[in-house]
C-alpha cells in the first residue's frame, strides 16, 4: 500500500493530488499524431498550458504548508495546514477558478502530451468540483490515518532539521499543535451533528494512539521513564546541528516548553473529547448508514477503480478470482506433498514456527534484512524487464512504535524531489505472527522494487510532464501496479521456493477477497463479524490480520478495490500488446509505456497501449 496514493474517503497530505477519478480517454489523445509543423504551430498554445498547469500546482502547494514540506519548500515549514471549513471553502474556491482558467486554452492547438495533461488535470478538478457534496462523509479520525496520529508521524519522517531555523520551526509547529487539533476536534463536532460518527470499534485504537503520542519525557515525571516518540527524534535531530552545546541546550528547552505547554494539553482535550464521542458510536459499519450513502459508495467505487465497474460486478470478479487462486494453490500443496483439505494447509501455513521469525528485537531485525536483500537481488536484475530506473534510493524501515499497533503491516513512502529523503518501505513488525516469511518477497516486490518505489520515484524523475502528473496518484493505476509487481517477478524465475509462491497466491488472494468483502459491507450490508469470517475461511491469514482489513475496509470505503481491479487490467493490456505484436513485443517497453506518463486512469492506460501497439506494428 503506497500511502501515496489517493482515496476518495482520505484527505492526504499532498492537497493538490490528482484525485482518483474516471476518465472517458478522449479519441483525440489516442489518435494524435502531430507532424513537426503542426507540433511547432501548437507550440505556443501548449507552452501557455503547460505554464498555467504549473501555476495550478504551485498555487495549491502554497495552500498547503504539509504539502511544501514533501517537496522540500520550506517557505512555511513552521505552520500546519489550515483544516478548517473556511479552508475547504478556499480550495473548492480555486478548483473552480482553475477550471474556468483551462476552459480558455484551445485544446485544437495543443500537441498530444499536454492534450493529455489538459484532460486529466480538467476532469481531476470537476471531480473535486463534484465531489465537495461529500465532504463530511468521512471520519477524519480513524485507525488507519488521521489528524492526532500524522503530527507525530510527519514531524518524525518528513521534517528534517539542517538547520538552527529548522530547528525552530519543529518548535513552532509543536507550538501550533493546540490549533491544529482542535480544528480536527471541531471537524468531528460537526459530522456528530450530521450523525456521521465512526463505528465503535475505532475509538479505542484512536485514544491509544494519541495518548501513545504524550507518554514518555518530557510528559511523564517519572526519572526513569523513556523519551516519548516526540522528544527523542527532536534530541536526534539537534544533536546533529554544527552549533554550539549551548545553542543546542536553548532549542531542547524551547522544545520541551512546546512539547509540555501545547502538546500535551492538546493531546488531553482532543481524548476527553472522543472519550465521550464513544459513547455515542454503534456497530453500524457500512457507507450506507450515510446519507445518500449508497450514491456516495458508487462514486467512490468510479474515483477507486477508474471504471464503471458496479459493486455487483466487482463482488462478482471477486468470488471468481477467489476460486481461480484456490486452485492454484492446491497445486502447490500437491508440489510440497501435503495431505488434507485447503483449509487444513490454511491451517498449517498460519500455524507452523517455520513460516515465521522469532517476536523478538533480532527477529525483527533479521526481517529487515532479509527484505533488504530481496529487494537488492531485485534491483540487480531490472534491466532484464525495464528500460527506464529510477534513481531515488529507498530504503526498509520499522514502523514506528507509537503508531505500529494500529498501522497497516506495511506501506510505502514516497522519496522527496530533492533527494533529501529516500523512498521508504515500512514493515510493521509490532507482531511477527503477522510477517511470515513465506510472504516476505510478494511484499517486497509490491511496495519497494520493482513496485512502489520504481513506479512512484520514475513519476517524480519524470521530465517534461507537469509536476501535479508527478505527484498525482490514480489508486487503482499505483495499487494495480503494485500488485502486478508482485507476479510478474515469478515469469523472471523468482519465488523459487515453493512457500514463497504460496504466499504470493495468498496475497493475491487476499486481494482478490478484498473485492467481495468491500462491497458486502458497503452495499450488502454484511457485518463486520460476517466480513471476518469471510476472510478466515477463505485466506491463510491470522484472524488478526482479518479484524485489521475489515477494519480498513469499514473506514476506507472502496480503496481496497483498487488492486485487484488495476491488475487485471494491467495484464489484459500486456496480453492484447502480446498478441497483436507477436515477436516484436518486448516487456521492456511495454513497462516503458505503463511507467512514462506516471499515474493515469486505467481508460487512458489502455488508450497509451493501443497507441504504441498502432505504432508499433
Amino acid at each position: 500500500m503506497s500511502i501515496k496514493t489517493n482515496i476518495s474517503f482520505i484527505t492526504l497530505s499532498l492537497s493538490m493530488a490528482l484525485s482518483a477519478t474516471t476518465i472517458a480517454a478522449p479519441t483525440s489523445i489516442a489518435q494524435l499524431s502531430p507532424s513537426e509543423s503542426v507540433a511547432h504551430k501548437a507550440q505556443s498554445e501548449s507552452e501557455k498550458a503547460n505554464t498555467l498547469f504549473e501555476s495550478i500546482f504551485m498555487e495549491n502547494v502554497m495552500a498547503s504548508p504539509i504539502s511544501q514540506t514533501h517537496l522540500g519548500i520550506k517557505t512555511d515549514y513552521d505552520k500546519w495546514d489550515e483544516m478548517s471549513d473556511a479552508a475547504t471553502d478556499a480550495a473548492l474556491a480555486r478548483d473552480k477558478k482553475h477550471l474556468a482558467q483551462l476552459k480558455q486554452i484551445n485544446t485544437n492547438k495543443l500537441d498530444r502530451q499536454t492534450l493529455l495533461s489538459y484532460q486529466l488535470l480538467t476532469q481531476k478538478l470537476e471531480q473535486s468540483i463534484k465531489d465537495d457534496k461529500w465532504r463530511y462523509h468521512n471520519y477524519p479520525v480513524n485507525q488507519m490515518y488521521g489528524g492526532h496520529s500524522q503530527i507525530a508521524s510527519f514531524l518524525i519522517n518528513q521534517h528534517q532539521v539542517g538547520s538552527v531555523a529548522d530547528a525552530k520551526a519543529y518548535i513552532s509547529r509543536l507550538q501550533g499543535v493546540p490549533k491544529r487539533l482542535a480544528q480536527l476536534q471541531t471537524a468531528l463536532e460537526i459530522r456528530e451533528d450530521k450523525g456521521i460518527i465512526a463505528p465503535k470499534f475505532v475509538f479505542p485504537y484512536v485514544i491509544n494512539d494519541s495518548k501513545n503520542i504524550i507518554n514518555g519525557a518530557p510528559f511523564n515525571t517519572s526519572p526513569n521513564s523513556d523519551d516519548s516518540a516526540l522528544w527523542s527524534d527532536f534530541k536526534r535531530k539537534v544533536s546533529k546541528l554544527e552549533i554550539s552545546d549551548s545553542d543546542k541546550d536553548s532549542l531542547l528547552r524551547e522544545a520541551k516548553t512546546a512539547l509540555i505547554n501545547d502538546v500535551k494539553p492538546a493531546y488531553d482535550k482532543l481524548t476527553t473529547y472522543m472519550t465521550k464521542l464513544e459513547t455515542k458510536a454503534d456497530t453500524r459499519d457500512g457507507a450506507w448508514k450515510f446519507p445518500q450513502g449508497d450514491t456516495f459508495y458508487n462514486n467512490a467505487l468510479a474515483r477507486t477503480t477508474t471504471t464503471d465497474m458496479t459493486a455487483t460486478e466487482i463482488h462478482e470478479l471477486g468470488l471468481s478470482e477467489v476460486a481461480r487462486i484456490h486452485s492454484e494453490m492446491r497445486a502447490i500443496m500437491k508440489k510440497v506433498n501435503f495431505e488434507g483439505s485447503l483449509n487444513e494447509f490454511f491451517k498449517f501455513m498460519r500455524e507452523d514456527e517455520q513460516f515465521y521469525y522469532a517476536n523478538t528485537p533480532e527477529g525483527r531485525q533479521a526481517y529487515l534484512s532479509e527484505a533488504t536483500a530481496l529487494i537488492d537481488t531485485m534491483s540487480g536484475r531490472l534491466d532484464e524487464v525495464f528500460k527506464i530506473k529510477p534513481k531515488a534510493p529507498m530504503i526498509v524501515k520499522q514502523v514506528e512504535a507509537f503508531r505500529e499497533k494500529s498501522a497497516g503491516k506495511a506501506f510505502y513512502s514516497n522519496p522527496s524531489p530533492d533527494g533529501s529523503r529516500p523512498g521508504t518501505y515500512y514493515a510493521n513488525l509490532y507482531d511477527m505472527k503477522a510477517m511470515p516469511k513465506y510472504q516476505m518477497e510478494a511484499l517486497a516486490y509490491h511496495e519497494g522494487t520493482p513496485g512502489h518505489h520504481m513506479q512512484i520515484a520514475i513519476a517524480q524523475e519524470l521530465e517534461g510532464v507537469p509536476k501535479f502528473r508527478k505527484f498525482g496518484g490514480y489508486t487503482a493505476y499505483i495499487e494495480g501496479w503494485g500488485l502486478y509487481s508482485e507476479y510478474f517477478p515469478k515469469e523472471m524465475g523468482m519465488y523459487s521456493d515453493p512457500y514463497s509462491d504460496f504466499g504470493r497466491l495468498a496475497m493475491e488472494l487476499w486481494r482478490a477477497c478484498r473485492l467481495v468483502v468491500d462491497t458486502g459491507i458497503h452495499a450488502k450490508k454484511w457485518t463486520r463479524e460476517e466480513s471476518i469470517e469471510y476472510y478466515v475461511s477463505n485466506t491463510p491469514n491470522a484472524k488478526s490480520d482479518a479484524v485489521k482489513m475489515v477494519e480498513r475496509h469499514i473506514v476506507m470505503p472502496s480503496q481496497a478495490t483498487a488492486y485487484k481491479v488495476g491488475m487485471i487490467k494491467l495484464l489484459a493490456l500486456r496480453d492484447k500488446a502480446q498478441q497483436a505484436l507477436g515477436d516484436k513485443f518486448d516487456i521492456r517497453d511495454f513497462h516503458t509505456i505503463v511507467l512514462k506518463n506516471g499515474p493515469v486512469p486505467l481508460d487512458v492506460l489502455e488508450s497509451e497501449i493501443d497507441l504504441w501497439i498502432k505504432q508499433s506494428s
